[in-house]
């Protein structure tokens, strides 16, 4: 017998027919003689509706309220989800956030968890009951509802399956595991069988969506063996573990994209001390997050150009932020482009393998793809291109690297 986490998500839980279809799914573990608990997320669209009515409602709100909407989601999934298990004949309860309880900081709109308290919900399930845990959602130390931000279902599952020390999270999505990279650009991309927690965390924070990275830092921290799997089909998936679980590791494992980036340039900045400091202030103060960063001597003496990257989102308000102070900051001009994506190739095995970022660039240059900029990692290495350039530049990189599908 095995304590088991499963963590469906809203397109897995997207009408009654699907959750009908998941009850399944559980009833069958249960069946098989596991221990089993289960965070589902609100129904697909539901979230971003609820977050419409908020911000239709007023322009300034109370995050404690927002909270208290926004979570909703999940309650009405987790409610329908163990009436459809009673109905089979399974032994069900629904849980929400605060009444685990899950406990949170008070950050609302993006709380940390802090700890989970288990030992009614595990006597529960050694009973023989499945536990259907609201996810995204927890309480603060007032007694107020709390939501984790974006992935907090994923980050709930993991959480709670480190709390249990369940044998493993099953995290069952719209796709069938990890691939090498996208299939819907690359027809040759293949599913991994295991992928190492750092190659999953760098894999998620460079563009590839099947889980959070918050989710994955969780899982490496306590060491939580985690399974991507398909709610539609029956197909292994994904195990993503331990270094030490695997025994032949790729010098590549993955390709992953961002096309969430947007390229800015100062032209000419005075070359001295305290400029950089000047230039990224103003956008920490903005809240914008910097990622790729190169510089540049200008031809003309004591200049230089200074080139980043920031999300594409907070691309208009970093650069009214930097206008305001083109003066202070000695720039001749401030250029702009959003039309260009991040591509990274990343593996553990880079670590004692030379040559992985030559083969990269050999490989763009060879398809005429000129590199903007570079930035690189123990485990990872990443260039901005041309966006125009994406697939060729990925089916062209999954090639030289060895990961084409047989």
């Amino acid at each position: 017998m095995a304590r088991i986490v499963m963590k469906f998500g809203g397109t897995s839980v997207g009408n009654l027919e699907r959750i009908r279809h998941v009850a399944k799914r559980v009833q069958s573990e249960v069946e098989r003689g596991n221990e089993v608990a289960v965070v589902v997320s609100a129904m697909s669209g539901v979230t971003n509706q609820l977050v419409d009515y908020v911000n239709d409602s007023a322009n300034l709100f109370d995050l404690r309220e927002y909270d208290v909407v926004v979570s909703s989601g999940e309650q009405v999934t987790a409610g329908l989800l163990a009436v459809v298990l009673q109905d089979r004949g399974v032994m069900a309860r629904s849980w929400l956030g605060w009444q685990l309880p899950l406990r949170t900081d008070d950050s609302h709109g993006s709380a940390r968890i802090k700890q989970i308290e288990v030992a009614e919900i595990t006597r529960r399930m050694a009973e023989g009951q499945v536990a259907v845990v609201a996810g995204f959602q927890g309480v603060d130390s007032q007694g107020r509802i709390t939501t984790l931000g974006r992935g907090g279902s994923d980050t709930s599952a993991v959480a709670l399956a480190a709390a249990l020390q369940a044998q493993r999270c099953d995290i069952y999505t719209d796709v069938d595991g990890v691939y090498t990279t996208d299939p819907r650009s690359v027809a040759k991309a293949r599913k991994l069988d295991k992928i190492t927690y750092e190659e999953m965390l760098e894999m998620a924070s460079q563009g590839a969506r099947v889980l959070q990275t918050r989710a994955v830092e969780a899982a490496m921290n306590h060491r939580v063996r985690v399974q991507v799997l398909s709610s539609f089909e029956e197909l292994p998936g994904t195990l993503v573990v331990d270094e030490d679980e695997i025994m032949e590791q790729q010098v590549v494992s993955g390709i992953a994209y961002s096309r969430d980036e947007a390229k800015i340039t100062l032209v000419k900045v005075p070359d001295r001390p305290g400029v950089a400091a000047g230039i990224f202030g103003p956008l920490a103060e903005a809240s914008i997050n910097v990622d790729m960063i190169v510089q540049n001597v200008s031809a003309e003496g004591g200049k230089t150009d200074l080139t980043f990257t920031v999300p594409k989102a907070d691309l208009a308000a970093a650069v009214r932020a930097l206008e305001a102070r083109k003066g202070e900051l000695g720039a001749a001009e401030i250029v702009s482009d959003s039309n260009v994506v991040k591509v990274s190739v990343i593996g553990v095995g880079m670590r004692s393998h030379a040559g992985v970022a030559l083969s990269m660039f050999q490989a763009l240059a060879g398809k005429g793809i000129n590199i903007q900029v570079i930035s690189t990692s123990e485990i990872k290495v990443s260039v901005l291109i041309a966006e125009e350039y994406t697939e060729l530049a990925l089916r062209s990189l999954h090639t030289a690297y060895g990961l084409d599908a047989d």
